[in-house]
């Protein structure tokens, strides 16, 4: 019989969780991850909210699938048959969602997307007009709606099930679980982020956050354990990409592109293990494949690491690649990771600085305008040993010593986006009418351009 499949994720997470080390409220994942496989080094294939989802739940990268950028700006799938939920279909599989999707329109509207999407049930609670504190509370809600569910369904066929989180996204609420709070005096915020009080507290607001993530999490395993399907289920928890602060989300910095990925197989030699090989999320959906037994669809471009539970210290890839297209505004770009080193291209050549309206408005995007942001410049080319830069501020693109480097990574990456067709070789995208994106420069509000839009309009 196959396996049933729980799909678990969070908002704007990274790898800034307390099973990666840090000190965040999240001792329900912990307790997890130690009956769990703990990649170190997973990645998503684009560092904002609708790409990242598209590529895992398509396994096919952003350029491929068509998701260019944020569904709720208009940008969309080419073909929603090639989503997970329709391939498990076909494969006798009961599909369900609760709460947050990123793949069709508004991420807080379900019926009509899980229509589309083509999920056999919505069991979301309802959440017309919340503000983010009660999106949070909604997380927790949902949380039970899935343990009701759990402990009711009918029928013998195996189930996907995808539970999403409003948490860790921006605005952080006001509260902590049960009313729980925490002192900026004594947080560190998460690198490249300096030490700055305005910082802090900025953070403590992702703490908050990330303690409700936690309670009803712990809710969904607690129920998988008390109804005997623990054990004989695939788990995976995982998340879009890096944290909703400059130089964070939206890059292609580790920051950016690292995720958290903890996954329970049955039977799997590396539960309470963790493992150093390099993953990336476009590579979920081949690796369910073997482990469920199926033939893979010909459209994947990932690898299957189900070889991986098996073995602690097997490498499935020597190199990630990640995107950037368009967030709230367009920044093409490209990246490949290998163990040792970071290679970045920017494609917009007569915009070479950080593009502020991509940075999600916050108290630390303030901090980093009241010092100087407009004058932090991108280079054409980055190029970053990773093993003394980790936070890829040294880049070496001009330095002889890394040319032969430099000139493999190119090679690389160029041979990647032959391979899969990348739309930027050969040339700009057009804007079409139904997508909504920002200037660059400036947002001016009393503008009557249709492409004119407020950073703040996008949660």
């Amino acid at each position: 019989m196959k396996k049933n499949i729980i799909y678990i994720h969070t908002h704007d997470s990274g790898k800034v969780l307390s099973p990666y080390g840090y000190n965040v409220p999240t001792p329900s994942l912990q307790a997890f991850a130690e009956e769990s496989t703990l990649f170190r080094q997973a990645y998503c294939v684009g560092p904002t909210c609708s790409p990242s989802r598209a590529g895992l739940l398509t396994g096919m990268y952003p350029h491929s699938n068509g998701m260019y950028g944020l569904s709720q700006r208009g940008f969309s799938l080419h073909d929603y048959g090639q989503h997970l939920v329709n391939f498990l279909k076909a494969e006798d599989y009961y599909t369900v969602l609760c709460g947050i999707q990123h793949e069709v329109g508004k991420y807080t509207d379900h019926e009509e997307a899980a229509q589309i999407i083509g999920y056999d049930q919505n069991i979301s609670a309802d959440n017309t007009d919340m503000t983010e504190q009660e999106l949070v509370e909604w997380d927790y809600e949902n949380a039970h709606k899935v343990s009701e569910w759990l402990k009711n369904m009918e029928g013998d066929k195996p189930f996907f099930l995808s539970y999403g989180l409003f948490a860790t996204h921006r605005k952080f609420p006001e509260e902590g679980f049960q009313g729980q709070q925490f002192d900026s005096k004594y947080v560190m915020p998460p690198a490249p982020l300096p030490e700055d009080e305005a910082v802090r507290e900025d953070y403590v607001g992702y703490l908050r956050s990330a303690s409700w993530f936690d309670r009803s999490f712990e809710v969904v395993i607690d129920t998988l354990k008390a109804e005997g399907m623990y054990e004989g289920s695939i788990i995976i928890f995982t998340t879009d990409h890096g944290l909703a602060f400059p130089f964070g989300k939206c890059t292609l910095f580790d920051s950016g592109i690292g995720v958290s990925l903890i996954m329970r197989v049955p039977g799997s030699r590396m539960n309470g293990e963790s493992v150093e090989g390099m993953v990336s999320q476009i590579d979920i959906f081949p690796t369910l494949c073997e482990l469920i037994g199926v033939d893979r669809p010909s459209y994947l471009q990932g690898v299957s690491f189900a070889d991986m539970f098996q073995s602690k210290d097997l490498e499935t890839r020597e190199e990630v690649f990640a995107e950037i297209n368009y967030h709230t505004s367009y920044e093409p770009a490209r990246s490949i990771r290998t163990k040792r080193y970071k290679y970045i291209r920017f494609f917009d050549e007569d915009y070479l600085k950080v593009n502020r309206t991509n940075i999600d408005n916050s108290t630390s995007k303030t901090f980093y305008q009241q010092n100087d942001l407009e004058s932090v410049k991108k280079p054409k080319e980055g190029l970053y040993d990773l093993l003394y830069d980790k936070g890829e501020r040294n880049n070496l693109a001009d330095d002889p010593d890394y040319f032969e480097v430099l000139e493999d990574m190119r090679r690389r990456l160029d041979t990647y986006q032959k391979k899969t067709d990348d739309p930027i070789l050969t040339g700009h995208f057009d804007v079409r009418p139904e997508w909504k994106v920002n200037r660059k420069e400036t947002y001016n509000p009393s503008s009557k351009d249709p492409n004119d839009y407020e950073v703040s309009q996008i949660r």
